[in-house]
C-alpha cells in the first residue's frame, strides 16, 4: 500500500492509543513518521513497536516552548512537513464544582493552546500542499454531564478546523478534524479509575452507543488516514465523526 508514500508526517500523542495505531497505519502506507509523547513507559513501548527508524520524541503538549522546539526539530529532520496529526490531549470529566483554575488552565493548555502554537510554529515548515488533521471529540456536540471543560476544549479545537482552513488554504494547507466517540484505549489507566468500576462503566458507556460497543483505535486511524492522504484533497474544514452513532 502507498497512500502516503514518501509523505513526511508528525503525530503528536503518538505513543499509545489512537496516535500509535495511526503511526502504524501511516508507516504501512509508505509515510515517514515522527511521533511524540510524554509518558516514559509509552515512549519506550512506541520505540519498540515502531522501530528504530521512527523518531519518538518527548514533547509536552501543554508547553508552548516545547511545541516551538518540536517544530524546529521537525524542520531539522524533514526540511518540510506534509502531514500533521495533532492528537495529543487529555480527557478529564468532573462536576463543575470540583474544578479549580489550575486544572481548568491545564486542560486548555494541553488540548488547545499547545496545539495552536505548534501549528503556528509549523507554518514555515509545511509543504504546499499539506494536510493537518485535528483530533477533536464528539463531546464537542453533546451535553454530557461532567464534561463541561473537556467538551469546551474540544469545541474550541474543532472550530479551528474551519477558521484555520479559511486562513491557511491560500498557503496550500488543508485543515480537517476527526471526532471520535468512546474508544477502547488506555484512557482508564490515565484517569485512575479502579478496576472494580471499569466493567460497570464499560457497560454504562456502551449502552449509550447505538452500535453497542466501543470503537477501536484502528477505526479512528482509518479516518485520519483518509484525511491525511491525497484522496481527501477536495475536503477542507470538515469533520469526520467516528462514534458508532453516539451523537444520533
Amino acid at each position: 500500500m502507498s497512500r502516503l508514500q514518501g509523505k513526511r508526517t508528525l503525530i503528536t500523542g503518538g505513543t499509545s492509543g489512537i496516535g500509535l495505531e495511526t503511526a502504524k497505519q501511516f508507516l504501512a502506507e509508505g509515510a515517514q513518521v515522527i511521533v511524540t509523547g510524554v509518558n516514559p513507559e509509552s515512549l519506550a513501548n512506541a520505540r519498540a513497536v515502531l522501530g528504530s527508524e521512527v523518531p519518538v520524541l518527548r514533547a509536552d503538549s501543554a508547553s508552548v516552548t516545547a511545541q516551538k522546539a518540536l517544530a524546529h526539530t521537525v524542520q531539522s529532520h524533514y526540511g518540510q512537513l506534509d502531514v500533521a496529526f495533532l492528537n495529543a490531549g487529555v480527557s478529564v470529566w468532573m462536576p463543575v464544582e470540583d474544578w479549580d483554575e489550575e486544572m481548568f488552565d491545564r486542560s486548555f493548555d494541553i488540548n488547545v493552546k499547545g496545539p495552536y502554537f505548534l501549528l503556528q510554529a509549523l507554518l514555515p515548515v509545511f509543504s504546499n500542499p499539506a494536510s493537518v488533521v485535528l483530533n477533536t471529540s464528539v463531546s464537542a456536540h453533546l451535553g454530557d454531564a461532567r464534561s463541561s471543560v473537556y467538551a469546551a476544549t474540544k469545541a474550541a479545537f474543532l472550530n479551528m478546523s474551519k477558521t484555520l482552513s479559511s486562513e491557511l488554504l491560500p498557503r496550500g494547507v488543508r485543515v480537517n478534524a476527526v471526532s471520535p466517540g468512546p474508544i477502547d484505549t488506555p484512557l482508564y489507566d490515565k484517569l485512575g479509575i479502579p478496576d472494580a468500576y471499569r466493567e460497570q462503566l464499560n457497560e454504562d458507556i456502551a449502552a449509550t452507543i447505538p452500535l453497542g460497543r466501543f470503537g477501536t483505535p484502528e477505526e479512528v486511524a482509518k479516518a485520519v488516514l483518509y484525511l491525511a492522504s491525497d484522496e481527501s484533497r477536495w475536503t477542507v474544514g470538515t469533520e469526520i465523526i467516528v462514534d458508532g452513532g453516539r451523537s444520533l
